[in-house]
């Protein structure tokens, strides 16, 4: 009978944690303060590039903050064969901007921007089963790159948004702008610290609206814009035209897709070692169809790919709110704001620069996430040192030198402009070279691990007792006795902790 109950006893994620609607809606809302200015960029930056009026460009942002929260709930919550079920928010990928404003101003329009999202979109859909599979050659060694790069490779974004955001603004880079980011993180460190356990994890949306107070108290932030426009909207299918399906949109469209799902993958595998749940092959797999079917339901309404956003993997690890339910309700919030220009407008307030004072921590913990990752990686008389430091620094090339890749061909700078997917594609390769294909390793294989200083844990220390030696390879005791040094230990032989 107790046999037939332990069977029968659901096996209990962290992520399926329900904490109630009001912590749901605090910690959902801090989720959209932290991914609102990536979500809004794409749309401004491509609107402009089109040359829409503010008010066509105010119709793309809602569309983007509808889609993605449509986008997040799928994700989140999920149904049959769509969503990983993990807490992950989805917005616009900025991985698409440089395809998408070339298309646009070649002459296309959003009209072939938007069939080439489906088309793409669809393409990649049907090949996830393909992704999904590469699961197994994911160990801690690739996904610690991958999680660390992808904190580095958001740090830029943390030091312009504190700088101002707008590089052409007169104040960008002003003491003001990185004083108010000095000020927000150091109410995030304040409050982390000296807050209990509700106002730590809050402390991120906490110094955000503190940080807005400051700034509005100075001078810096108005208000009076948000009673202007409309108070309720619906994002109008096809306002921009039907879309137009062109062949060379579509190809260039799809090696975007193509650097979408490995990112994706990335984000799915690391926000499931942050929060110490299973990530399986079917699992991903249902991550990706979902990021895919959104992202070729998107241009219907005005907007374009979609994906994981990395910021708020970081969030995660901040606050250690791993409830997918939290970003379900965040995907609600998006929905509102994109049916509510209002309280997009509200929102809109917050002052970017207070944005990258809580995006120093938040994109840093993503690093450090994934250093912690790393720690588990046996660097031992193998190669894994090297695949690691060859992968995090092709990854840093296209950050350290933007134009790195200006003279390869375009479809080449799109797939490795991205330092993300570079890591992950490197580190891959890597893995496969020297961990799976064994063929040509030497004992010895590289003067990078004679270089690694040797260390024993203290755990490990503090199973020794006085008197233990160690001689051929054999660990005894001080009478002489051989004592089991793994856990596959012969009945006659004693553990070390035991002896």
């Amino acid at each position: 009978m107790t046999t037939k109950s332990a069977l029968h006893t659901p096996v209990v994620r962290p992520e399926d944690e329900n904490l109630g609607v009001v912590a749901n809606i605090a910690y959902g809302f801090q989720h959209v303060l932290t991914m609102y200015g990536g979500i809004i960029a794409v749309p401004l930056i491509v609107g402009q590039a089109a040359g829409l009026t503010s008010a066509e460009i105010g119709l793309l942002i809602a569309a983007s903050l509808f889609i993605g929260g449509l986008a997040t709930l799928l994700q989140t919550v999920g149904i049959p064969f769509f969503g990983c079920q993990l807490p992950l928010v989805q917005g616009v990928s900025f991985a698409s901007v440089a395809t998408v404003v070339a298309i646009v101003t070649s002459g296309g329009g959003l009209p072939s921007v938007f069939g080439a999202v489906i088309a793409a979109s669809l393409i990649g859909f049907l090949i996830t089963p393909i992704f999904s599979k590469i699961i197994k050659f994911f160990p801690p060694l690739v996904t610690g790159a991958v999680i660390t790069t992808i904190g580095l490779t958001l740090m830029p974004v943390a030091a312009r948004w504190a700088m101002g955001g707008n590089s052409k603004a007169p104040d960008f880079g002003s003491m003001t702008n990185i004083g108010l980011a000095g000020l927000t993180l150091a109410l995030v460190l304040l409050l982390s610290k000296l807050g209990n356990a509700a106002i730590s994890r809050l402390s991120i949306l906490l110094a955000m609206v503190l940080g807005t107070a400051a700034a509005w108290g100075l001078g810096l932030v108005s208000f009076a814009k948000v009673t202007e426009g409309d108070i309720f909207a619906f994002p109008t299918p096809f306002h921009f035209g039907a879309p137009t399906f062109e062949l060379a949109a579509i190809i260039s469209m799809f090696i975007v897709v193509l650097v979408i799902l490995v990112e994706t993958s990335a984000d799915i595998l690391a926000v499931g070692d942050i929060i110490g749940t299973k990530v399986d092959e079917r699992r991903l797999g249902d991550g990706l169809r979902a990021d895919m079917i959104s992202s070729a339901v998107a241009p219907l309404f005005g907007s374009f790919t979609q994906s994981a956003f990395a910021q708020n993997v970081g969030l995660v690890a901040v606050t250690g709110v791993k409830s997918r339910f939290v970003v379900s309700f965040a995907g609600l919030i998006l929905m509102t704001l994109g049916l509510l220009p209002i309280m997009g407008r509200v929102i809109a307030t917050v002052p970017t620069a207070v944005l990258g004072g809580a995006g120093i921590v938040l994109f840093g913990t993503v690093a450090a996430s994934g250093i912690r990752t790393l720690a588990k990686v046996n660097y031992h008389n193998n190669m894994n040192l090297i695949i690691l430091a060859t992968s995090i620094g092709f990854g840093m090339l296209p950050i350290a030198a933007p134009t790195f890749y200006h003279a390869f061909p375009d479809w080449f700078a799109t797939i490795f402009h991205s330092g993300i997917s570079s890591t992950a594609i490197m580190a891959i390769l890597l893995n496969l070279l020297f961990n799976h294909m064994k063929l040509g390793n030497s004992d010895q294989q590289s003067v990078f691990v004679a270089g690694i200083e040797r260390s024993i844990r203290p755990e490990a220390l503090r199973n020794l007792s006085e008197g233990d030696y160690f001689t051929e390879g054999k660990l005894f005791d001080v009478e002489g006795n051989e004592v089991c040094v793994t856990a596959d230990c012969d009945d006659n032989l004693k553990p070390a902790h035991e002896h």
